[in-house]
């Protein structure tokens, strides 16, 4: 009883959001910047290996190798020699380290990185990173990571009689923790050309860009080549970063795509736009409900044998559907379906799956991203 009426109260808490996202009305006319990339200026990805310390016995045990030999070799490096095979510490754990280096960044400029454990350990929050280089998709040192994890307060605590743990102690973020030592060779200084991409294809979408930039400074000054690259040409006079920004400030006519995004790992889902439906829509709704009970088992040797008492597990899953209800939504607009299908009281889950029946028979005209 206790989780019908937490599905029912999820269903009406995403209800009521969708609700409030279909009463929203979009404007017709959107910047230039709010739809397309600058080609080349983007986020670079940096990748790198390092070992955290300071560990409370929370480290990567002996079965992580690759810790006892890495920790050996940064030993030696500071000139002291010893033989991986002796190597035994649960104060350290090796960590793979990312971050997101911004578009035109400059040596010594600051950014945040994650770091993950890729062995064993069950807690890296308070350890310190030593100094780690971290390398570009070339292959190439543009930054360096080093300070102390964050985990967010998250813990891990197991024993015999179960886990109990609070977000993930194995991975954590360093602020301000990583420095670029090498700039990029990207720049868009004394540029003649430059290429704009749509985030979302479209040769309508395409043309009025080109159409509105030329308006604004002139013909021949942008062209679209295909439904997701318009190319610009940087008048003589006009200095690049000043001519991008008047560019990505301008305004076009756009018609805003009703969208529904499904996030099927946690049974969220968020509609926007005007959403409409064909009528008559029937859906039949049946909820099902799975039951899974342990029971202990005792597994007896036979009399006068060698083999051992054990205690095992029966495991049984009992499945149970309601009687579906079949009910008829005459109106095309959205907010009388989400009406009716908080009156049955479903959860998200089953709300996603309606959802996607509906577009499947093609009675939804919006757009589905499935996460």
């Amino acid at each position: 009883m206790v989780n019908k009426n937490i599905n029912k109260n999820m269903a009406f808490l995403i209800g009521f959001l969708i609700l409030s996202l279909t009463q929203f009305v979009f404007p017709k006319e959107t910047k230039i910047g709010t739809e397309v990339n600058v080609m080349g200026v983007r986020t670079n990805y940096l990748t790198g290996y390092g070992i955290v310390v300071g560990l409370n016995g929370t480290g990567d045990g002996t079965t992580s190798r690759f810790t006892l030999f890495s920790i050996a070799n940064m030993l030696r490096k500071m000139g002291i020699f010893i033989d991986p095979n002796l190597v035994r510490t649960r104060n350290a754990a090796a960590v793979i380290v990312t971050a997101n280096m911004p578009p035109f960044a400059k040596s010594g400029m600051r950014f945040d990185v994650t770091v993950a454990s890729m062995g064993d350990a069950k807690d890296i929050g308070n350890g310190v990173l030593i100094r780690t280089p971290l390398f570009g998709t070339d292959g190439k040192v543009y930054a360096f990571a080093q300070g102390t994890v964050s985990t967010g307060g998250g813990f891990t605590i197991s024993n015999k009689g179960g886990k109990l743990q609070k977000n993930f102690s194995t991975t954590g973020v360093i602020i301000d923790g990583g420095i670029i030592e090498k700039d990029l060779p990207f720049s868009i200084e004394n540029i003649e050309k430059i290429k704009l991409t749509l985030k979302h294809p479209d040769f309508s979408k395409a043309f009025s860009i080109e159409e509105a930039i030329n308006k604004t400074f002139g013909k021949n000054i942008a062209k679209a080549l295909d439904t997701s690259t318009i190319e610009l040409t940087i008048p003589k006079k006009e200095d690049p970063v000043a001519f991008l920004s008047k560019v990505m400030n301008i305004k076009i006519k756009t018609d805003s795509e009703p969208v529904v995004v499904i996030y099927e790992r946690t049974g969220t889902v968020i509609m926007s736009g005007d959403i409409k439906i064909d009528t008559p829509v029937y859906v039949s709704h049946g909820n099902i409900y799975v039951a899974v009970v342990k029971r202990p088992v005792i597994s007896q040797p036979a009399p006068f044998s060698t083999g051992q008492t054990i205690e095992t597990e029966q495991v049984k899953t009992k499945i149970v559907e309601e009687t579906g209800r079949i009910f008829e939504i005459d109106s095309p607009k959205l907010k009388d379906l989400v009406k009716v299908l908080n009156e049955l009281g479903i959860s998200p889950r089953d709300l996603i799956a309606i959802i996607q029946a509906i577009k499947n028979a093609g009675k939804l005209h919006a757009k589905i991203v499935v996460m």
